[in-house]
């Protein structure tokens, strides 16, 4: 039996994708949101609209998720060499993403929560100032989505060697709060113009109950994505399978074990156990796999034997 996982595949650590540019897009909207979310927040109060009220307080719980983005994105760059990590800091964007889907799913519990309490106890809307404010944040959230979208476009499909794909989890998680924003802002307009125009007061807090259901949803998908990356779950079959196929098409090679796991964005690692009746090192195993980019990590062991 022999083992190994250097010459074809450098023993490296660093599975991190640039994300200076990604950093300083998730400033530039931290900035934006900020701002908006205090004038929303007053607005909210002194208004007395539940809708452009729990935008507000969405638009803060964006702003601290945003602050987790770019935490995850400077320590992982600080920290991309350290040797304490032992596969390197690619998911400590993924952890950043799983942090702000709790975040998403919390204020989603407190929209509904504050919007069954003016339903029980309805207020007094100023609908012209609140309808004003409600697209003024609509705006800030488009102009942020635009902004973080060019760096969200990087998943692709699985199953051959040529495939290319990663997802930043991180910054996934920021645009879908800014998505969230919009289209709490949306809710917010037009439930405020149906009680404006047609005395529905009862639409306002309604729709912030629509609002945090949609986003418990979308909190739902980020988490179970991102705790799939966390905990080392196994990659899709279809391309499990592939590699296994690409080993095992050198006659009498069998593969009897074999593991494949996301290190970080865009980079898997595979270990692989070969039964074989030649003589073959691992590094010939490897050269099989060299189609395959995002293999970045790869152990192969070969243990002689008849193959099945």
């Amino acid at each position: 039996m022999s083992k190994e996982n250097t010459g074809l595949y450098p023993h490296r650590h660093n599975f991190n994708h640039d994300t200076l540019s990604e950093e300083r897009k998730t400033w530039t909207v931290i900035i934006l949101t900020s701002l908006t979310m205090v004038v929303e927040i007053i607005a909210g109060y002194v208004f007395g609209s539940m809708a452009l009220l729990a935008d507000g307080w969405h638009m803060s719980t964006h702003t601290a998720a945003l602050s987790i983005t770019v935490f995850a994105y400077r320590y992982a760059r600080q920290h991309i060499d350290d040797p304490k990590f032992t596969f390197g800091t690619g998911k400590v964007s993924v952890l950043g993403g799983f942090a702000s889907a709790i975040a998403l799913a919390v204020v989603a519990l407190v929209m509904a929560v504050e919007s069954i309490e003016r339903i029980l106890s309805p207020v007094r809307i100023q609908f012209d100032q609140a309808i004003l404010v409600a697209f003024i944040g609509l705006f800030v959230n488009v102009i942020s989505a635009f902004v973080l979208s060019f760096g969200t476009h990087h998943n692709h499909s699985h199953g051959t060697g040529d495939d290319h794909r990663y997802t930043d989890y991180s910054l996934k998680a920021a645009y879908l709060h800014v998505i969230a924003d919009a289209m709490t802002s949306l809710f917010a307009i037009a439930a405020l113009l149906t009680g404006k125009f047609m005395g529905w007061i009862w639409l306002d807090p309604i729709m912030g109950i629509v609002g945090a259901g949609l986003i418990t949803r979308w909190s739902y998908t980020l988490m179970r994505d991102t705790s799939k990356v966390l905990l080392d779950c196994s990659a899709d079959s279809q391309t499990i399978e592939s590699i296994r196929r690409t080993i095992e098409s050198e006659p009498e090679t069998n593969v009897s074990d074999l593991h494949l796991w996301q290190l970080g964005e865009g980079h898997f690692g595979v270990i692989a156990s070969v039964v074989t009746s030649r003589s073959k090192p691992p590094e010939y195993y490897k050269k099989l796999l060299k189609n395959y980019k995002y293999l970045s990590h790869v152990t192969i062991e070969v243990n002689r034997g008849q193959a099945h």
